[in-house]
């Protein structure tokens, strides 16, 4: 809808994890390199975790898109599944071939051929899930014993898991210790300061086609990063819902008057605590101690304290 008016091909601040608006946040970046080390190995499990809307999806993405053609990849972006499930949805991204109705002995042994047949092809089977937090425990043993299947020189399969900070508490029940001593490389994500979030919205309205030098100034990006915490997805809303707001007041920048009322738009924004209270509480205070002067000043003057 603002496209026209910022002279702008695209929205740049959309929702949808897209390769082409990738920053290279050093956070990001360390992480990629992360695993490309690990795959490269030959590790068995890699683990990436990071807080919602920390840009997990998009370096998930951006891995698939840049594996080199010795990898063959199977990816599961909704995990929450049963065993059986999760058995049927390895077998359907590997494109394994399998009997009516198999058991779970044959679908073993039907991925099993399959890993064994890209072996011999000299690649490296990944199997990538998103969200793995939401693996139920049954299933994350299920993919513990998934990754059973090797030669006498490597693992068959290798598993790298994105997930919030709740995986690592569910991999710290006694039950999983197993899958997490299979754990070789893991790594966090941090979010944004003020001057990497200055640098990540300059980046992508100008991939967006915009050209003045300056459409969000450093005080903008201060009160948005204090706001979002450094989350890129929350730095997102709250950029698009000012660019919103300008663009209806016909204004060619951004204000910090429009990144404070998108802030009060937005439910996950980070506000000060109480703010209300506190002034009203402080109004409170000043008209008290007003009254308290106003009816001492002729006690005060009585007494000659004054002079």
């Amino acid at each position: 809808m603002y496209l026209y008016h910022f002279g702008i091909r695209e929205l740049p601040f959309t929702l949808t994890p897209n390769t082409q608006y990738y920053f290279g946040l050093p956070s990001h970046n360390e992480a990629i390199e992360v695993l490309s080390t690990a795959l490269m190995t030959g590790e068995g499990f890699i683990k990436v975790t990071g807080e919602v809307g920390s840009g997990k999806t998009l370096i998930c993405r951006k891995l698939l898109n840049e594996l080199p053609d010795g990898f063959v990849t199977a990816y599961i972006p909704n995990p929450y599944l049963s065993p059986a499930e999760l058995r049927k949805a390895v077998a359907a991204e590997l494109k394994v071939d399998l009997p009516s109705n198999p058991d779970q002995q044959e679908f073993t042994q039907c991925i099993q051929a399959k890993l064994i047949e890209i072996s011999k092809q000299n690649k490296n089977a990944v199997l990538i899930i998103d969200e793995a937090q939401a693996l139920p425990e049954e299933s994350i043993e299920a993919l513990r014993l998934m990754t059973n299947l090797e030669t006498e020189s490597k693992k068959l399969l290798q598993v790298v898991l994105f997930g919030q900070p709740e995986l690592d508490q569910k991999l710290a029940k006694p039950e999983l210790r197993q899958l997490k001593q299979r754990i070789t490389f893991s790594y966090a994500l941090s979010l944004m300061n003020v001057d990497q979030c200055y640098q990540y919205i300059q980046h992508r309205i100008h991939v967006a086609g915009y050209h003045p030098k300056e459409l969000f100034s450093m005080k903008c990006c201060r009160l948005i990063n204090k706001a979002s915490k450094g989350t890129p997805r929350l730095v997102n809303i709250l950029c698009h819902k000012a660019m919103m707001l300008a663009y209806g007041e016909g204004a060619k920048r951004i204000s910090k008057k429009h990144v404070k009322a998108a802030i009060e738009d937005t439910e996950g924004a980070f506000t000060k605590p109480n703010n209300d209270w506190f002034s009203y509480a402080w109004s409170f205070v000043s008209l008290g101690a007003f009254v308290v002067l106003l009816y001492a000043y002729p006690l005060v003057a009585d007494y000659g304290w004054l002079s």
